[in-house]
């Protein structure tokens, strides 16, 4: 019986105004302007956040950005690592296209952070160092690059091989983009490069390790899950078949599902490191380390306790809201006015029309949460008027689509459109003794016992009243009509 061992090397783009080893925007993106061409084609703009420092032109010398060291470090504190009392930067040695230097400035026996544990699985270390160029491939014959990515900042993060499934892969990586995302020091946006996966693997009988596989540049957590269980099951085949596997360096197919060969695997004495001699080693000790912990946010496992506790909250809900930083921050917000104005509110209702109605209301029109008109406080009063009655359900949704286009309180939006919902009994049970002498046939349906009658005569007199009753009014008020008239 083989079994797997596994290990995951995780890079992520530091979200730093400046790149790593030099003065330049760090805006990788900025090849995208959005703008179209006369051709109708989107405008790129490649190479304009390039200087001679991350051009590696001839004498010139790089320094480091103390913001991305700081975030490296604030990522262990999150982690439990244990932090480097002295860290220093060293050459990899490697030629590609898209390396300016033909060699790459990161960090090899001296990491920044070392140690720690995500999700179960234990940290090896954590450290920095630059991105590369881009290429970008316009036909055969011919290949571009593109520099604007070249020496921003990129932290990368090493497991212990403690995996056993592509599944258990996912939600590690998942784990690691949340707590980048609540410490604000990456977008990790995989859809955009910002955070890739490489997936090392290895198949072994009786706990024993075979041969490792890398498989590099996985963009997606559907690809990272995809990919690791089917080079699990290729390795296994082969080792059953007697066959042996190669150490090599592997890519995913997402159209045929599955892994392919790129290279042979380098081990790291091919990369030649050595101390990189232009950059000076690093004291982490003068860095203000109790500063970096009182300004650590609370972390997503922590919020996730807290959200069950405080708001009672069952664990999808909770996994929902922890799960987007944003919607997170948003909820608490509503959910502390709501708290504060109407203290017997219901916060059910709130999470229902802010997970469902709201975001519904967010993906249909295919911008981000952030962008959200509605401030927290008004979708917290339009939640109480809910619960106190004074609007409908149908009409809340249509007050709530206002609030989405306008950003405007819903008070405003119910007095300018006369939106307020009719409790009153006497006014409600003329226009149901109206409904209900204009349809006998429903009343004669509801004496032969057909429940569905009172349904009927309910949305009859919703509709007379242009849906401003109270539904549950309406419907316990024509229950006593009709027991009246048996």
């Amino acid at each position: 019986m083989y079994t797997p061992t596994i290990g995951l090397e995780i890079h992520s783009q530091l979200k730093t105004r400046t790149k790593m080893f030099c003065g330049c925007k760090n805006d990788p993106a900025a090849s995208d302007t959005g703008r179209a061409s006369p051709d109708g084609r989107e405008e790129k703009r490649p190479n304009i956040n390039v200087c001679p420092i991350c051009l590696a032109h001839p004498g010139a010398l790089p320094t480091i950005n103390e913001e991305a060291v700081k975030a490296v470090l604030r990522l262990g504190m999150a982690i439990g690592a244990t932090l480097a009392t002295e860290s220093k930067f060293d050459r990899k040695n490697y030629f590609y296209p898209d390396l300016p230097k033909g060699y790459q400035i990161s960090q090899y026996d001296k990491p920044l952070v070392q140690g720690g544990n995500v999700c179960g699985v234990r940290i090896t270390r954590v450290h920095l160092e630059e991105d590369t160029g881009r290429i970008q491939h316009e036909n055969a014959a011919s290949s571009l690059i593109d520099f604007n990515r070249a020496s921003v900042p990129l932290m990368e993060l090493v497991t212990e091989p403690d995996i056993k499934s592509g599944e258990q892969a996912v939600a590690f990586a998942k784990e690691l983009q949340l707590i980048l995302r609540y410490l604000g020091i990456s977008d990790a946006d995989m859809e955009r490069g910002q955070m890739r996966v490489e997936v090392n693997i290895s198949m072994g009988k009786e706990g024993a390790r075979g041969t490792k596989v890398e498989i590099k540049n996985l963009n997606s957590f559907r690809a990272v899950g995809e990919a690791t269980d089917y080079e699990i099951k290729r390795q296994t085949e082969l080792l059953e078949k007697g066959e042996a596997v190669v150490q090599e360096t592997r890519g995913w197919d997402d159209g045929k599902k599955i892994t392919k060969s790129q290279r042979l695997k380098e081990s790291s004495h091919d990369y030649r490191y050595f101390p990189e001699p232009d950059l000076p080693p690093l004291d982490i000790r003068k860095f203000d380390l109790e500063e970096l912990r009182a300004s650590m946010p609370e972390l997503p496992e922590a919020k996730r306790e807290r959200f069950r506790k405080e708001f009672k909250l069952s664990q999808d809900q909770v996994e929902t809201l922890v799960g987007d930083p944003s919607l997170a921050k948003y909820f608490e917000e509503a959910a502390s006015e709501l708290a504060a104005e109407h203290p017997a509110s219901n916060t059910q209702l709130l999470y229902n029309y802010l997970t469902s109605d709201l975001v519904g209301l967010v993906n249909k029109a295919g911008i981000p949460f952030k962008s959200v008109k509605i401030s927290p406080e008004n979708l917290a009063e339009l939640v109480a008027k809910i619960e106190k009655g004074e609007l409908s359900s149908r009409m809340a949704k249509d007050v709530l689509a206002l609030m989405f286009e306008s950003g405007r309180d819903p008070d405003d939006i119910i007095e300018e459109k006369g939106m307020v919902q009719v409790n009153d009994e006497d006014s409600l049970r003329v226009a149901i003794e109206s409904v209900i002498s204009e349809n006998p046939e429903a009343v004669a349906d509801y004496k032969k016992g057909k429940g569905n009658a009172v349904q009927f005569l309910v949305g009859q007199t919703m509709a007379k009243l242009r849906g401003k009753g109270n539904p549950q009014a309406i419907f316990t008020l024509i229950g006593e009509e009709l027991t009246k008239l048996k």
